[in-house]
């Protein structure tokens, strides 16, 4: 049992017995009878969750995981962080709920925000604070670009994620989550992402020169958009990391043709892959930054968006909602950028990802492994029959199930979801992390050979 809200880098997985376990099927039974189905991550993690500390949870069994989803990236400290917890347990005595006025806790995470950036932009830079969700913030984003620029039209990437409201799905990429869902928001334009890996000899054009190539052609068919919005990593994607010379194009593109860019960060926010923000190590300025999940460092909500001044064109009450004054998230998320600073955080996202390319990468020679890739902690396993190249969804689907039966969460995602993903907290140890690939190894090497069993 985990008794202490401290980290436990000493900690180990431990599962005895099936999944789920006797008091964990209750409860899932108990959910499925009265919550919506569109729950998802209990139908393929059958655990019912108790209690956490750092990198690990324990289900109501006393089965103990390492979580590598890690609340699907919002802990970016981990599970009940002690100081996150102290600085939530100060402002829990004195307001927890703000609407949209000025406090201190406001503004003093206002200004930890903003401190995260370069001087130059931090001077020309606008923050609003969004309902409490990425998706919120995203609509947010879509909706001040085209009252700016008097525009509709928006232009998404093939493989993209945005979010699961009405607007923001109209941005995702995925057939499967439109199909149900007749008359989406119309105007919105679907590119190619062009991702690392691609061979160096491929000399078709990227989806930044079609790009250009549509905007530029006055017979392309397609008005001047509202805004580009683009991830640096397409996370529920299947960790696709873009290449520098596609974003960088992209950038240049919509410069030179005046059109907003709007750079999702609700994933890669925040260090996730080891810069506060992923597009600083591309070397662009977008014109707005969508941020959320990890803001407050101990999973509360708040998100918002980040913009320069010249779009500021809001009317009172242009976009609103109950829920962004979260006082409680404002404090967390002041004390998570001090803890982040104190103990180089960024640092150990780097070093912890280049063990985890180090130890994942000799995956590489299982003929089911087709790629893995990453950047900081954001990684994935795309898995693939060798036989014909099709996404290998129910291998991936095994080698989920075996790593939980071992002691290690894991998420799917990519195509067909044949993709492992990896979310681990930023501050996981190097000792957490060599478990966590010992049974991914693991469970990859046994369900793949089992798989080419005919």
């Amino acid at each position: 049992m985990i008794t202490s809200l401290r980290p436990a880098p000493r900690m180990a997985p431990h599962v005895s017995g099936d999944l789920p376990g006797p008091r964990s099927a209750a409860l899932l039974a108990h959910q499925e009878r009265w919550e919506s189905g569109a729950r998802t991550y209990p139908r393929h993690l059958p655990i019912a969750l108790a209690e956490g500390s750092g990198s690990f949870v324990r289900d109501v069994d006393g089965n103990v995981f390492i979580d590598f989803l890690a609340g699907a990236g919002v802990l970016s400290l981990g599970h009940n962080h002690p100081e996150l917890v102290r600085a939530v347990e100060r402002q829990l005595g004195s307001l927890t709920h703000g609407l949209d006025f000025p406090t201190p806790a406001k503004d003093a995470f206002a200004e930890a925000q903003l401190s995260m950036l370069s001087p130059e932009r931090r001077n020309h830079t606008r923050l609003h604070f969004c309902g409490p969700t990425g998706a919120n913030a995203v609509e947010a984003a879509v909706k001040l670009c085209k009252i700016a620029t008097g525009r509709g039209d928006i232009i998404s990437f093939q493989g993209a994620f945005h979010g699961s409201t009405h607007a923001t799905m109209a941005l995702s990429g995925l057939v499967s989550q439109k199909a149900p869902v007749r008359d989406g928001m119309p105007g919105v334009h679907f590119f190619p992402y062009t991702a690392d890996g691609r061979a160096p000899d491929d000399r078709s054009m990227s989806g930044a020169d079609l790009l250009e190539q549509a905007l530029r052609d006055s017979n392309g068919g397609i008005t001047p958009p509202a805004a580009v919005i683009m991830e640096m990593v397409q996370g529920e994607g299947g960790n696709n990391v873009a290449r520098a010379d596609f974003v960088r194009k992209v950038r240049q593109v919509t410069r030179s043709l005046g059109i907003p860019l709007i750079v999702d960060e609700v994933q890669t926010g925040c260090g996730r892959t080891g810069t506060w923000f992923a597009y600083e190590s591309y070397g662009i300025e977008p014109d707005v930054i969508v941020a959320s999940k990890a803001l407050s460092g101990i999973g509360l909500p708040v998100a918002l968006i980040l913009y320069d001044a010249a779009l500021d064109t809001w009317a009172p009450g242009a976009h609103i909602g109950t829920f962004r004054g979260n006082q409680l998230a404002f404090a967390a998320g002041v004390e998570a950028i001090r803890v982040i600073r104190r103990d180089d955080i960024l640092g150990n996202v780097r070093r912890r990802g280049a063990q985890l390319a180090d130890r994942l990468g000799r995956l590489t020679h299982v003929p089911w492994v087709r790629e893995v890739r990453g950047r900081g902690l954001m990684w994935g396993i795309e898995l693939a029959d060798p036989r014909n190249g099709r996404p290998a969804s129910s291998v991936a689907a095994a080698v989920q199930r075996h790593a939980l039966r071992h002691g290690l969460i894991v998420e799917r995602g990519g195509r067909d979801d044949a993709v492992i993903r990896l979310l681990p907290p930023l501050n996981v140890t190097a000792e957490v992390m060599d478990m966590a690939c010992s049974i991914l190894t693991a469970a990859v090497l046994s369900c793949t050979t089992r798989a080419t069993v005919p």
